[in-house]
């Protein structure tokens, strides 16, 4: 039987993917598989994709016929995966050898859903180590327990989903997919839902993913329209939640982080494209007056002026259709 499967998207990653697989090749056992998602790569990543499944025990490699984005290469690896524990790897970022074994080990050990770990942030030559906010390690505790406070950064704020390994009967019970076709923020529906349905989960202190940020072909550094799903990925979040039993005490704190991430975008609306830029405005202003007024203006009155004051001037602009064009 499986014990792990490693889900691990790549699209365009010519550059990173060698050392991508090479990390993974200190990282094998006779359990474990590999589903490399190649999800309709332009460059030469295809055919050092091809290189791997031959010679990296445990690959299975799967091609996208079309490019679909990051939450759907990773369905599908979940779609594939057969092992007792998934855990997913982008496709520019590295493992250190043998950390695979111990994250499996922990997960044996602890016997919980799921399991947080710390990872390595890796910009040019420059590493820091961020954490799991999270301080009890190494102990199965209450996922929903640590979404709160609102006003501090919690579980659902560290939403790295390859920080982590996952039991199978999260696959089964239907809470391990992401949701389809979302391009940037996938991960925040996803840990969310985690955090509400899952039963069990553990943080423990183990380094072992090296994330490689400002990678020039990274959403995260691209101003275009994909950008613009955080709105979406976020009106998910509130929706969900605000169909929980313990909506009145959760809501506040999803509200808290979506304005927070809305005002990011807003303070750096110079990076995207002027028609980009201008759709952002006017999804954030209709956003903000479907989310539930109450809870907004205590969200906003908590905030810092700047940016409860960049908020407020955008809440009174009209409002866009909630449709992200492709």
């Amino acid at each position: 039987m499986v014990k792990l499967s490693v889900i691990v998207p790549f699209y365009n990653v010519q550059q990173y993917a060698p050392d991508t697989l090479k990390s993974l090749r200190a990282n094998t056992r006779e359990d474990f598989e590999f589903i490399l998602v190649d999800d309709c790569s332009r460059d030469e990543t295809p055919e050092i994709l091809a290189r791997a499944e031959r010679e990296l025990p445990g690959a299975v490699l799967v091609r996208h016929e079309q490019n679909g984005g990051l939450a759907t290469a990773r369905n599908t690896g979940i779609d594939r995966a057969r092992g007792e524990y998934l855990t997913f790897l982008d496709g520019d970022d590295w493992l250190a050898p043998g950390y695979y074994p111990q994250l499996v080990a922990a997960m044996d050990e602890l016997g919980c859903d799921f399991i947080r770990t710390d990872h390595v942030q890796c910009t040019g030559r420059n590493r820091s180590i961020h954490r799991v906010p999270q301080g009890r390690r190494g102990v199965v505790l209450d996922p929903r327990e640590a979404i709160l406070p609102a006003d501090r950064s919690t579980s659902v704020d560290y939403a790295y989903a390859w920080a982590g390994v996952y039991h199978r009967r999260l696959v089964d019970r239907g809470l391990l997919h992401f949701t389809h076709g979302l391009r940037t923020a996938e991960d925040r529906p996803w840990i969310w839902k985690l955090h509400r349905e899952a039963e069990s989960f553990a943080a423990v202190g183990l380094l072992g993913v090296y994330y490689r940020r400002g990678v020039a072909s990274s959403l995260t550094q691209i101003g275009d329209v994909r950008q613009l799903d955080f709105i979406r990925a976020f009106d998910q979040v509130i929706e969900e939640t605000a169909r929980d039993p313990e909506a009145d005490k959760l809501l506040p704190k999803a509200v808290r982080t979506y304005c927070a991430i809305m005002a990011h975008h807003l303070g750096s609306i110079e990076r995207f494209e002027p028609a980009v830029a201008r759709q952002l405005r006017s999804l954030s202003a209709g956003a903000l007056r479907r989310l539930p007024q109450d809870v907004l203006a205590q969200v906003l009155d908590s905030m810092d002026p700047q940016r409860a004051s960049r908020l407020r001037r955008v809440r009174r602009r009209p409002a866009a259709a909630r449709t992200v064009a492709a």
